[in-house]
């Protein structure tokens, strides 16, 4: 099964109802939060709901485990170490529990504490177009593989 990295893009002005309970639903309450979900039909009607508000794509093996790195935390706003996976989990380290997330073997919440949203710096650069599809050169809806590039600049 594969895991699909989801960006919130826009704010939450002038949203619908429906689509401001997606989001919450997905957890992404805040611009440039992002979160790790399965690749199942549930989750991709909600997708295709907040289209408009938010970027998805396939992740990477190796942009996974730099997300879970950089950016995971505990609860108390605490880092994620190797020591900490080690002691939790039946993993030697971050990189391998990264692995076995990204293979289906495990989900996120097998450790313990660990918030579901990422939080992201806005993208070197910028976005290209906040109010426009990605296929019509803008920053919204699917974007494919081309997430992980996005998600780099946003590390």
């Amino acid at each position: 099964m594969t895991k699909l990295a989801v960006v919130r893009v826009r704010g939450s002005v002038n949203l619908r109802r429906d689509v401001l309970e997606t989001m919450q639903m997905l957890g992404l309450t805040r611009v440039n939060h992002c979160i790790i979900i399965d690749d199942i039909p549930s989750y991709l009607g909600m997708l295709q709901k907040a289209k408009d508000v938010l970027t998805w794509g396939e992740v990477e093996q190796g942009v996974l485990e730099q997300l879970i790195r950089k950016r995971g935390r505990l609860a108390g706003d605490k880092r994620l170490t190797d020591e900490f996976a080690k002691s939790q989990t039946s993993f030697q380290s971050l990189s391998e529990f990264a692995a076995a997330v990204h293979a289906g073997e495990v989900e996120l919440r097998a450790l313990p504490r660990l918030k579901k949203v990422f939080r992201l710096h806005p993208p070197r650069k910028g976005y290209k177009a906040t109010k426009r599809p990605f296929k019509d050169f803008g920053d919204l809806g699917y974007r494919g593989e081309r997430i992980n590039e996005l998600i780099l600049k946003m590390i």
